[in-house]
């Protein structure tokens, strides 16, 4: 039986010692039982100490600021500021749309906000008399 070219690479190597005292030698390998298409990712967000809430897709991270509303707008100072907020989502919102879906079933929705209705809103939290930074 003939010894590759590899074989012998690594043979070569192996003589001169090239494999000694490697970081992580001897430390297991992290390996699970079964395959897993993720594990790469998963690993990835271990080693980089991330947690699955904090990994959101766009839609969902669109769903969640929208779910702020109005609370969020409240420092800001002017209605034109609320409106170039809302207008800047609602653009989000729409190139959202037009991303391609990936995977089975009915794909999660964000929905563009009512601009005028959210308005109203911060008028009413801004006039409630509550304290607001001056952000």
């Amino acid at each position: 039986m003939s010894e590759s070219a590899a074989e012998r690479a690594i043979a070569d190597a192996l003589a001169r010692g090239e494999f000694d005292n490697l970081s992580g030698s001897g430390k297991p390998l992290h390996l699970t039982g079964s395959y897993d298409p993720d594990w790469w990712a998963k690993d990835l967000m271990r080693r980089e100490g991330l947690d699955a809430s904090s990994v959101v897709s766009p839609t969902v991270a669109l769903r969640r600021e929208a779910d702020g509303f109005p609370d969020s707008l409240r420092d800001l100072r002017t209605e034109e500021a609320v409106r170039t907020v809302l207008a800047d989502f609602n653009a989000r919102v729409a190139a959202d749309w037009r991303r391609p879906g990936v995977g089975r079933g009915s794909p999660i929705v964000a929905r563009m906000v009512d601009v005028d209705d959210l308005v109203a809103a911060w008028r009413r939290l801004r006039s409630a008399g509550e304290p607001v930074s001056d952000g």
